[in-house]
């Protein structure tokens, strides 16, 4: 008696879930059933506004946190589903959510268009190409058609216009989270093929109603990262049904806490509105995606910043071998820059990768290294996190790299992996050496001086929790990310953000010499310019 409450209990709570025998039924059957109960059979346009919040994916400030998130406002979707359209209109804005050490986010007004295999943005009147994939790993027009399919009525149309749609039938006698109890219901779930590589999956419920719609996208550090969309809280439009909650997440919440991408409130649904589409400009048709790109700009003996596309790494040469400090965006980033470094250090192998942060946009590129055996310097935070995700040995499907093609380092699971750390809490001094006895290296965890000092104005600066600046002090030479960027030749002074406060404080804290700028963003600058934005410190650094 006992075990049966226990078993109760725990299926109330969403810890458990059990079903009956999944039982396969005919996918097309279920799907127009699902399609004429929504009334989507009759739906051609919809449009529909909603207000929010949305997130920045791979930029939260520790790896145990969510992706931070900004205001969404006035926001308008139209779509065409016969004509593959989409044009999605809002306002982002910081609002009342915490910076974390950013600059908040000024209000921007953002246009997202769709047609079938072309997507685009627009700034006033002038479209936009995408050339860097979202994330850098997926292509934008890949995206958008597969965030048009995995929208409620969106996914019942593609998933009947596939060939090898598949279907299941289970009958629930636990229950689940998020918000979709399934306790003693009876639920179908699709699969499908969309676009010859993404599989979609999506749930329909006793009502015939979709209200959850996953699907994968490829990403550096993920992999093969989850996209999830929650539909709740259903309204009937003139016989058409749809959800007034709109819940999404990219990112496995069993792998991190960091999940939430956006959540929306629908204020109007409008079916079978005109919508206006547009012709592909010539733009958008002839617009390439570039090969990665890198320039070398020497700043002192064996020591260059590597630039020439969004990203900046820094090469440092010892005796034996050579050392490089970041590896953003991507695979392919990362093998230009190691090309570049075999090119201006020829036969010295790259020992060591210092990871300035966790941030997506400068882990992309880590595993090409790791795959080859680098060292990667991290701060210690990153570790588990890296191995759990982004050094996973598992196979990457929808974009395989190095690491999965190859598998050089199968051995991870089962040896220490070679990851060396910064140890340090955010308000202590730490730091790492990289050395051949004459040349040296230091791998510095920044501070957030803001707790030392007592001026709350800029906690956070250090952009991330793990943020990690590397120092030459014979060469008096400061790489850092995202704390400051030399301004453009010629530009007015501008006040100093959070990140350059906390990174001019730590310089003076640390006694640190310095005489050039290597920024991870933009030009290489002067130390006297970027004290000049501190003129109450003087020349006390």
């Amino acid at each position: 008696m006992v075990k049966r409450v226990v078993v109760v209990l725990v299926a109330v709570v969403g810890l458990v879930v059990e079903s009956a025998p999944a039982q396969e039924v005919d996918a097309r059957a279920a799907l127009q059933t699902s399609l004429k109960a929504m009334g989507g059979d009759t739906l051609r346009t919809i449009v529909y506004s909603a207000a929010g919040s949305s997130s920045l994916i791979g930029q939260q400030y520790s790896v145990d946190g969510n992706w931070p998130q900004f205001e969404v406002a006035d926001y308008t979707r139209a779509i065409d589903f016969d004509a593959t359209w989409s044009r999605e209109d809002y306002t982002r804005r910081q609002g009342n959510f915490p910076t974390f050490g950013r600059v908040p986010m000024a209000e921007q007004r953002v246009t997202a268009i769709v047609s079938g295999a072309y997507a685009w943005d627009m700034r006033g009147d002038t479209p936009v190409p995408l050339t860097r994939p979202y994330l850098d790993g997926a292509p934008w027009g890949e995206l958008r058609q597969l965030e048009l399919a995995i929208t409620p009525h969106g996914f019942l149309k593609a998933a009947l216009a596939a060939s090898d749609a598949r279907a299941i039938r289970i009958q629930y006698v636990g229950a689940s989270d998020f918000g979709l109890s399934q306790f003693g219901r009876t639920v179908t779930i699709v699969s499908f093929t969309f676009l010859g590589k993404y599989r979609i999956n999506g749930t329909i419920n006793d009502q015939n109603l979709v209200e959850l719609v996953g699907t994968w996208f490829p990403n550096p550090v993920y992999g093969d990262m989850d996209y999830e969309m929650r539909y709740t809280e259903y309204r009937d439009f003139g016989g058409v049904k749809f959800p007034m909650l709109l819940h999404t997440h990219q990112g496995d919440p069993r792998l991190n806490v960091a999940h939430n991408y956006y959540e929306y409130r629908v204020t109007s649904v409008k079916p079978n509105a005109p919508v206006a589409t547009m012709p592909v400009p010539d733009v958008i048709r002839t617009a390439v995606t570039p090969p990665p790109k890198v320039d070398s700009q020497r700043l002192a003996d064996g020591v260059w910043l590597l630039g020439g596309g969004t990203h900046n790494s820094l090469l440092v040469e010892f005796r034996d071998y050579v050392a490089v400090v970041d590896a953003p965006n991507n695979e392919a980033r990362s093998l230009a820059v190691i090309v570049e470094a075999a090119r201006l250090v020829p036969g010295k192998p790259v020992q060591y990768v210092i990871n300035t942060h966790h941030h997506f946009d400068h882990a992309g590129g880590l595993r090409t290294y790791l795959s080859q055996g680098t060292t990667i310097v991290t701060h210690e935070s990153n570790k588990q996190y890296y191995l759990d995700i982004l050094f996973h040995p598992s196979p990457r499907t929808l974009q395989p790299d190095r690491m999965s093609l190859f598998n050089p380092m199968y051995w991870i699971s089962r040896r220490p992996p070679p990851i060396e750390t910064v140890a340090g809490e955010p308000r202590s001094t730490a730091k790492y050496v990289v050395t051949d006895g004459e040349r040296i290296l230091e791998v510095i965890k920044v501070q957030d001086m803001a707790y030392e000092l007592g001026d709350r104005s800029y906690a956070q600066g250090n952009h991330s929790l793990d943020m990690l600046v590397a120092y030459l002090p014979n060469e008096k030479i400061l790489f850092n990310a995202d704390l400051y960027s030399p301004p453009a030749p010629g530009a007015a002074l501008a006040p100093p953000t959070p990140g350059m406060r906390t990174l001019q404080q730590n310089m003076r804290k640390l006694k640190l010499d310095v005489a050039q700028h290597a920024p991870a963003h933009g030009r290489v600058g002067t130390n006297e310019e970027f004290m000049a934005m501190f003129p109450a410190a003087g020349k006390t650094n």
